[in-house]
C-alpha cells in the first residue's frame, strides 16, 4: 500500500452511493454545548446525532440540533466517531481528530487514524463517592493509552476486514449493507465501543477500525498461549495482495501463540521462565483452536519455530505431544535459532522443503478482474509461531510469502516457468521493505518496539546498524515488559505525579477495558481495592528506586573499600559489611521480582 500526503476526503457524504454501495459520512462537525455534544455531517447537516453530557444518552438529530437556538461554545471538525464506553460515573465518546490517506483497497481510499480523543459525558461524576472518583480517574488514564493506539485503519467506502477470497464469494447486495455488518467481527478493533451507536441505528456513522496487523487484545508478556475457548494471544491474519496484468491475487498466513495453557510472568529477569499450566482441558483447548482454523481456512500446517532446548524446548515438546492427537493437522517443528544462526537466512529453504508439498497444495486465491471469474482458491493456511509471534515468525512468513508470490506471477505469465521474483532486485527490495515495515507495525502494537531481525527481512542479512538497533529494541522491551504493562514506580519517576502510586496507566488493562473483556459496574467492588499481602505487594514497586540506589551505592562502596582493604582490619570489615548489604539487597529484589514489576489488575491471565 503506497503512502500519500494527508488530506481530508472531498467526496460527497451520502448513505448509499451509486450501485447501492453503502458509504459512511466522512467529514463531521462537532458542536460542543454545555449539556451535550452534537455530531453532524458537513455535506448532509440534517444527518447526525447528539449525546448527553449528563448520562451519555444518544439521540438522532432533531430540528433544534440542526439549527440550535444557542451557539455552541466550541466547534471543530472530526473524521469519525469510533464509539463510546461507560465507566464508573459517565460515558466517554471516542472521536477521530485527524487522519491520513495511505492508499487504496480495491479502488477505495483507505485512511490511517493519526489522532483520537475521548470526550467526557460524566457530569454525574460530581455526585460520586471518593472511591468512585479515584476509580474513574484510573480508568480515564487507561483511555488516554487507548487514544494513542497505533496502526488503526478504516475506509468510508468499503469494509477492509475481509480477505479477498471471502469478499469475492459474497452475494449480490452485500456492499449495500452497513459497513459494520459487512465486517468480520474478529478484526474490528473497536467492536465493543460501537454497540451504543449500532443500537441507536446510526449505521452511516459506525466506523469499524482495523488495527493494521490484528491483535488479540493481549500484550506480549501478560497474555500467552490460549484461553479455554481455544483463542490464542497475538493472533494475526496476514494477507498479501497482488494486482497485475488484469488479475488480482491473495495469499493468507496466520500467526498465533502456542495454543496451550501456559504463562511467562515478568519478574525482572531478561527472559522470564515459561510455565506450562497443567490442566485437563488442554487437549480440548488445542482441538478447539485448530477446529476453528480449519473451518475458516481449510487444511492447516502448524509451523513451530521455537527452540528445542531449555524452557522453550519443554513448551515445544508439549505442543508436539498434543498435536499427535490431531491427525488432520500437520505439525512441523523447525528450530529457527539453530538453523538460522549467524543470520543464515537461506536455511529457511530447509523448512520450505519440509512443507512445500502442503504449501503448494494449499495454493492461493486468483481472480480475473475482467469478468470476476475465480481461477484459483486458497485451500488451507500455514499457521506459524515462535514465542512472541514477532521476530522469527515475521522472517519466516516473509520467506513463505516470497515463495507464493513467485508462483502467482508465473501463473499469470509475468514470470517465466524458471524465473524467480527474487531475481528482480528493485521489486524484491520493495517487497522486503513492505514485510519489514509490517513486522515493525505488529511489534510496536504489542511489544512497544520495532521488530528484531528486521535486517534479515529487508536485506537478507544482519548489518551492524541492525544489530545496534536490535540491542536497543531488546532493552526497550525489557523495560516495557517489566514496568509499563501494569502499574509501577516508573510512571511516577517520569513525571506522572498527579496520580497515587497504585493508579498507573496499564496497557493490558486498557486493552481489557475497551475490548469489553472487563466491564465497569458501580455495583462491583473496585478492582483496585487491595488488602493483606496483595496490599504489601502493591507497595513494592515504590521501593524499587530505593533498592536500586542501595544496590548501586553498595557496589560502588564495596569496590572502593576493597581497594583499601589491605591497609587495615577496619577497612576489611567495612568491605565485608557493604558486600553483605549489597548481596542482601540483590537477594531481596530477585526474590520479589514479580512484585517489583508492573502487573495488570482488571482480568485474570486466561
Amino acid at each position: 500500500m503506497e503512502a500519500s500526503s494527508s488530506s481530508p476526503s472531498s467526496s460527497s457524504s451520502v448513505t448509499v452511493a451509486t450501485g447501492d454501495r453503502f458509504r459512511l459520512h466522512d467529514r463531521l462537525e462537532l458542536l460542543e454545548f454545555a449539556d451535550k455534544y452534537v455530531v453532524k455531517s458537513f455535506e448532509s447537516p440534517n444527518r447526525g446525532f447528539s449525546i448527553s453530557r449528563e448520562d451519555g444518552d444518544i439521540q438522532p438529530l432533531d430540528g433544534a440540533d440542526v439549527d440550535p437556538p444557542v451557539r455552541p461554545y466550541r466547534t471543530s471538525t472530526i473524521y469519525g466517531v469510533a464509539g463510546t464506553i461507560r465507566l464508573v460515573a459517565g460515558t466517554y465518546i471516542l472521536v477521530i481528530t485527524s487522519q491520513k490517506e495511505v492508499g487504496e483497497f480495491l479502488g477505495f481510499p483507505v485512511f490511517r487514524v493519526m489522532s483520537m480523543q475521548f470526550l467526557p459525558c460524566n457530569e454525574a461524576l460530581k455526585f460520586s463517592t471518593s472511591e468512585e472518583k479515584r476509580d474513574e480517574a484510573y480508568f480515564m488514564n487507561l483511555l488516554r493509552i487507548v487514544e494513542s493506539t497505533p496502526g488503526l485503519y478504516y475506509s468510508y467506502d468499503t469494509d477492509i476486514t475481509l480477505n479477498l477470497q471471502r469478499r469475492c464469494k459474497l452475494t449480490d447486495g452485500w456492499m449495500a449493507k452497513p459497513i459494520w455488518k459487512q465486517a468480520d467481527p474478529r478484526f474490528v478493533w473497536n467492536r465493543n465501543l460501537l454497540e451504543d451507536l449500532i443500537e441507536a441505528k446510526l449505521d452511516e456513522f459506525v466506523i469499524p477500525l482495523l488495527q493494521g496487523n490484528i491483535l488479540c487484545y493481549r500484550t506480549r508478556m501478560w497474555r500467552r498461549g490460549a484461553n479455554l475457548q481455544g483463542d490464542t494471544a497475538n493472533s494475526i491474519e496476514t494477507e498479501q495482495l497482488l494486482e497485475t496484468e488484469g488479475f488480482r491475487s491473495s495469499f493468507l498466513q496466520f500467526r498465533g501463540s502456542v495454543p496451550l495453557l501456559w504463562e511467562q510472568i515478568v519478574d525482572l529477569s531478561y527472559k522470564p521462565r515459561l510455565r506450562i499450566i497443567d490442566n485437563e482441558q488442554t487437549p480440548k483447548v488445542v482441538e478447539r483452536h485448530f477446529l476453528d482454523l480449519s473451518q475458516r481456512y481449510g487444511d492447516v500446517v502448524a509451523v513451530d519455530l521455537t527452540d528445542k532446548h531449555g524452557d522453550e524446548g519443554l513448551l515445544s515438546a508439549a505442543y508436539a505431544n498434543e498435536m499427535k492427537t490431531l491427525p488432520s493437522v500437520r505439525y512441523c517443528s523447525f528450530d529457527f535459532h539453530h538453523f538460522c544462526s549467524n543470520s543464515n537466512f537461506d536455511k529457511l529453504q530447509i523448512l520450505y522443503d519440509q512443507v512445500s508439498e502442503d504449501f503448494e497444495k494449499q495454493g492461493y486465491f486468483l481472480v480475473d478482474d475482467a469478468d470476476g471469474e475465480i481461477l484459483e482458491e486458497q485451500k488451507g493456511i500455514i499457521r506459524s509461531n515462535c514465542i512472541d509471534c514477532l521476530d522469527r515468525t515475521n522472517v519466516t512468513q516473509s520467506f513463505l510469502a516470497q515463495k507464493s508470490l513467485t508462483i502467482q506471477l508465473r501463473r499469470v505469465g509475468v514470470l517465466g516457468p524458471d524465473e524467480s521474483f527474487t531475481n528482480f532486485n528493485k521489486e524484491y527490495g520493495k517487497f522486503r521493505t513492505l514485510w519489514a515495515e509490517q513486522g515493525d507495525e505488529i511489534s510496536l502494537g504489542y511489544a512497544g518496539t520495532h521488530a528484531l531481525k528486521g535486517d534479515l527481512v529487508r536485506y537478507g542479512k544482519q548489518t551492524l546498524g541492525g544489530m545496534i538497533k536490535d540491542g536497543m529494541s531488546a532493552l526497550s522491551r525489557y523495560y516495557l515488559n517489566n514496568f509499563q504493562d501494569g502499574y509501577g514506580w516508573i510512571w511516577e519517576a517520569f513525571g506522572y505525579r498527579n496520580l497515587t502510586p497504585t493508579y498507573f496507566v496499564l496497557l493490558q488493562d486498557a486493552l481489557d477495558l475497551i475490548s469489553g473483556r472487563y466491564s465497569v459496574s458501580r455495583q462491583s467492588p473496585s478492582p483496585f481495592r487491595l488488602n493483606g499481602f496483595e496490599s504489601l505487594s502493591s507497595e513494592l514497586p515504590q521501593y524499587l528506586p530505593v533498592a536500586s540506589a542501595l544496590l548501586i551505592g553498595g557496589l560502588t562502596v564495596t569496590s572502593f573499600t576493597l581497594q583499601q582493604a589491605g591497609r587495615n582490619a577496619q577497612q576489611y570489615l567495612s568491605t565485608v559489611l557493604w558486600a553483605g548489604v549489597t548481596a542482601g539487597v540483590m537477594a531481596a529484589v530477585k526474590a520479589n521480582g514479580r512484585q517489583f514489576c508492573s502487573r495488570p489488575r482488571l482480568c485474570g491471565l486466561l
